[in-house]
């Protein structure tokens, strides 16, 4: 076989970590939808990919389930981490844009949105 037929592997290891090859999807992306109870054809329409790419992820993620769950938990602690980090660096900002009053002119949009807060607990 020459190196032009070389069968490229469904995943590959990048930047992002373990992704769908030749796409920039990651195995994360999918086992969040999976996570989520979604359908594998709903992910595989959501994601853009062939029906093939999807069996073969889906074949991947159970042959080595324990390496991808444990690298999701990784990402998923990642992820919590920096949400973390930067809702607290932005807390007196956001705080500060919350007492802003409305624009001009936005006043009746600002005031249904309060009520509907309200009605929805949100305050």
């Amino acid at each position: 076989m020459s190196d032009s037929q070389t069968i490229q592997p469904p995943v590959v290891r990048t930047e992002r970590g373990l992704s769908i090859a030749g796409t920039r999807i990651t195995l994360y992306d999918v086992m969040d939808y999976l996570k989520a109870d979604w359908p594998p054809k709903l992910i595989q329409h959501w994601l853009n990919l062939t029906e093939a790419q999807m069996a073969d992820v889906l074949t991947y993620i159970h042959t080595h389930r324990d390496l991808v769950e444990a690298e999701y938990r990784l990402v998923l602690e990642h992820a919590e981490a920096n949400r973390r980090y930067w809702e607290e660096r932005n807390r007196e900002r956001l705080a500060q844009i919350a007492q802003l009053p409305p624009k001009p002119g936005y006043e009746t949009l600002y005031a249904k949105l309060q009520a509907r807060k309200g009605e929805l607990g949100l305050k």
